[in-house]
């Protein structure tokens, strides 16, 4: 997985067909600790495009034995990855705080998650079936049989950075594709841990493959291969319209699967139960630093009850204690950057040029002389209108955006007023509004009494708008869709 490189720091390499091995362009990157920037926890590959050419080639060669290794086979091999990982857990945990900035207790969640998934398609694999199928014609038999899409490229954002690339890998491995990975440059040691315990699980060479770098230069090089089938990308909005008119532009049809942005709003009508309300909305908004696709970042609050409501929420905020994950107690970590944290106060500077006004928050948490770091405190804004920036645009950050509502109508006007449509929650007792809210709200997931954020792995996600390519959808049974294509055979007998 890595060497030392002679500076006390580890350096970590690429994965190419089954090896070990160093970038073409000789160049590494660091990767430091967002709750302590002077931690530098490895040397990366800074790989180019003959690095990703090589990879490419490696799945396309690989791609007949594995796609022909029966699927209960291929499940075995997820099996005993799982069980790894599974070995790794606490090691893992602490290692995923330590890159990406999250609480402890997040990032075993996060843990945890990847190796359900892992477990999860595993067990599908005995039944990746087709179809039989009556003829109207006499002795003739028609089926359907499922088969590997091909090689897939799988680009992955730094807010997951263990499951998401779980829940994109392991359905395409279990499928029978070759998968050309590349991780997100802010959080790639995690990543190699996967790719560590599929290769210990004796995954064949060139079935998995991950080639470490910039977007701009390995992802436009997995985008445009013409050895590539299929794309999985989770990320910005920005990026996957610049993935979608690339490949477009292209000589081949590729299928493409773009998880994208979010602008998530929490519904909370008068006969809520806000004992339950203002812990779900303190971590749906604050939870993961606010860095979730799922977050909530918009509290549509009925008039009625929005003084008690929010005054409530911003005591919680007020409380919450921000610092290093790894220290008890700590209920919220950095942001993941530098470039995030700026991201973070700009908007927060922008909400108050809006003429938002600030509740909670909205001071740079390094000027405390007690932290190190990334740090922001969780920032609400009230009186925010529906055409503010702040209420419009994700920015991906502990910021709540607290707006009014006289009715249930006017709500559903507000959740559904974005160019997102992701996740969206309401807090009612009415079960006639949760449903009408379910019906009406434009967005892939909808939560009725629970959190924005958290998602059940064999359930389909995706979302709607400018959140999703609205292609095929991640995670359940749904994902094999993607990974897959359908064969229709006709038999006269």
């Amino acid at each position: 997985m890595g060497q030392n490189s002679g500076r006390g720091l580890q350096e970590f390499l690429n994965y190419i067909g089954g090896k070990w091995t160093k970038s073409k362009t000789g160049k590494t990157f660091q990767v430091s600790n967002p709750a302590n920037p002077s931690q530098i926890l490895g040397n990366f590959q800074l790989s180019g495009r003959e690095d990703v050419q090589e990879a490419m080639k490696a799945a396309r060669d690989g791609l007949k034995r594995w796609a022909t290794t029966p699927a209960p086979q291929r499940g075995k091999i997820l099996y005993r990855a799982a069980r790894i990982l599974d070995e790794l857990a606490e090691n893992l945990s602490k290692t995923l705080t330590m890159e990406e900035g999250k609480t402890l207790k997040e990032s075993e969640g996060e843990v945890r998650r990847a190796i359900d998934i892992f477990l999860y398609y595993a067990g599908m694999a005995p039944n990746l079936d087709g179809k039989n199928i009556p003829s109207a014609h006499q002795r003739t038999f028609l089926y359907t049989k499922r088969e590997p899409i091909g090689v897939v490229g799988v680009m992955t954002p730094w807010n997951f950075p263990i499951a998401i690339p779980a829940w994109k890998i392991a359905p395409a491995l279990v499928c029978g594709d070759c998968v050309v990975f590349k991780p997100a440059s802010l959080t790639p040691l995690i990543s190699h841990y996967i790719i560590e315990a599929l290769d210990k699980a004796s995954l064949p060479p060139g079935a998995l493959n991950m080639v470490t770098g910039p977007g701009r230069e390995v992802g436009e090089e997995i985008i445009g291969s013409p050895e590539i089938d299929a794309i999985s990308f989770t990320g910005s909005t920005e990026v996957g319209h610049r993935i979608n008119r690339k490949i477009a532009a292209g000589k081949k049809f590729v299928r493409i699967q773009l998880e994208l942005g979010g602008k998530n709003p929490a519904v909370v009508l008068p006969d809520a139960r806000l004992e339950d309300v203002v812990p779900l909305i303190k971590s749906s908004a604050f939870g993961l630093t606010g860095q979730a696709c799922t977050a909530t970042s918009r509290l549509i609050v009925h008039e009625s009850i929005k003084d008690k409501l929010v005054k409530r929420i911003s005591e919680e905020a007020e409380k919450l204690k921000v610092g290093n994950g790894l220290l008890p107690g700590v209920e919220m970590g950095p942001a993941v950057s530098e470039d995030q944290l700026q991201k973070d106060l700009d908007y927060i500077e922008l909400g108050t040029r809006e003429g938002a006004k600030i509740l909670v928050g909205g001071k740079d948490g390094r000027k405390d002389p007690e932290t190190h770091g990334f740090f922001v405190r969780p920032t609400i804004f009230d009186e925010v209108h529906k055409d503010m920036k702040i209420a419009k645009e994700e920015i991906f950050g502990p910021v709540l955006s607290v707006m009014t509502a006289s009715n249930i109508d006017e709500a559903v006007e507000l959740a559904n007023s974005t160019d997102y449509g992701l996740t969206a929650g309401i807090y009612t007792t009415n079960l006639s509004n949760a449903i009408d809210f379910a019906d009406r709200v434009d967005a892939g997931v909808i939560k009725i009494n629970k959190s924005t954020v958290g998602l059940e792995y064999q359930v389909p996600y995706g979302g709607f708008k400018q959140s999703s390519a609205q292609t095929f959808k991640e995670q359940g049974q749904e994902a094999i869709d993607f990974y897959t294509r359908i064969k229709a055979v006709y038999v006269g007998y």
